[in-house]
């Protein structure tokens, strides 16, 4: 029998680099894709060139344009392949809290019916399998902005004063009493629903609440996947607009890479039901002003950015990740990637894509 890893999302950030990351790991590939992102975001946010590749560049992958909402296309899937299946990793979302409030029944249904489906149809057909979910730092709301920070020249820092949360915020904080915006309840409820399956049914279920995910494959856009979207803006030339904090907001930005790692790591040893914060902790973090110099430095061209005092709703004025759980539960487990070389083959990728 096969061993197959399914991915849904296949095309976007997190799943093509699971399609690569994978290849060599199991018999077959199996990609679930509709392209979704175009039309989210856009032509230019779509996915369909990277499907192409993956089909040029990984013989045993095997791509399907279904929507995962679509429970008897996948079902018919499932069926096909049955306990051949080992490893789903399940990416494929409505990505941004702006957008979701444009389509509040689309971003849910993408978000929390297609996951439902995702995780039934597992343990009717494969059980056994471990089951990976793509959360979000959303999940926790606007809480982390209730933490002490001082402004620095050009960053917001946690408060030498407050210790606990000196390496970044950990699983313990609250996602209750804040505001979410309506993609991080979405993203909460699917959160939820993955750590249940493994709880109740006994499932290998993982959730990884990313921080800002990227790295050379991302189709960034003005409303999600913010450092592609400015490295794209910094070699095109196009305009970049930064919402409130003073530019100063900080993320943690985590490579593609190091979370599919992660993902492997968690998938020779899995715990149900668990739950990992998952970014770029004290390793690669920046805040706005501080990407944007990155960027120029990197692309050698002055970029053409503009201030709007209005923030993002729901946006986070400083979130780090604290890495600490997942390295104590897979202490071989490290970072491949620091910010300055994502950033790096970030522009070098994007110079043969654009030009």
């Amino acid at each position: 029998m096969k061993n197959i890893c399914l991915i849904t999302g296949s095309s976007g950030l997190i799943g093509s680099e699971s399609v690569r990351f994978f290849a060599d790991k199991f018999d077959q590939i199996i990609g679930i894709d509709n392209d979704m992102r175009a039309y989210f975001f856009g032509a230019n946010a779509s996915t369909q060139w990277n499907t192409e590749r993956l089909q040029e560049t990984t013989s045993n992958f095997e791509h399907h344009a279904i929507d995962i909402r679509d429970y008897q296309s996948l079902e018919e899937l499932f069926k096909q392949h049955g306990t051949a299946i080992k490893l789903i990793v399940h990416t494929a979302a409505q990505p941004s809290h702006d957008w979701a409030a444009k389509e509040p029944l689309t971003d849910y249904s993408v978000n929390v019916t297609g996951t439902m489906n995702m995780l039934e149809l597992t343990r009717l057909y494969c059980p056994e399998a471990v089951f990976i979910f793509t959360s979000t730092n959303k999940v926790y709301g606007d809480t982390p902005n209730l933490l002490p920070l001082v402004e620095l020249e050009k960053r917001w820092e946690i408060s030498s004063d407050h210790a606990y949360f000196k390496d970044g915020i950990d699983e313990f904080m609250s996602i209750d009493q804040s505001k979410h915006s309506l993609f991080g309840a979405s993203k909460v409820s699917a959160d939820i629903l993955t750590q249940e399956y493994g709880r109740y049914f006994n499932m290998n279920t993982g959730v990884f609440r990313g921080g800002c995910l990227t790295g050379p494959n991302h189709s960034g856009a003005q409303l999600h996947g913010f450092l592609a979207y400015l490295m794209k803006c910094a070699i095109s030339g196009t305009p970049y607009t930064i919402f409130g904090y003073k530019g100063k907001q900080v993320r943690d930005n985590i490579h593609s890479y190091d979370l599919v790692n992660m993902f492997w790591h968690y998938y020779n040893n899995p715990r149900q039901g668990e739950v990992y914060n998952a970014g770029g902790g004290r390793h690669s973090n920046c805040s706005m002003l501080e990407a944007i110099d990155m960027c120029e430095q990197i692309s050698g061209n002055k970029m053409d950015y503009s201030y709007s005092e209005t923030n993002r709703i729901g946006d986070h004025i400083w979130y780090i990740s604290d890495v600490s759980k997942f390295k104590s539960h897979y202490p071989e487990w490290n970072y491949a990637f620091d910010l300055p070389a994502t950033l790096e083959e970030m522009h070098s990728n994007m110079l043969e894509r654009y030009q």
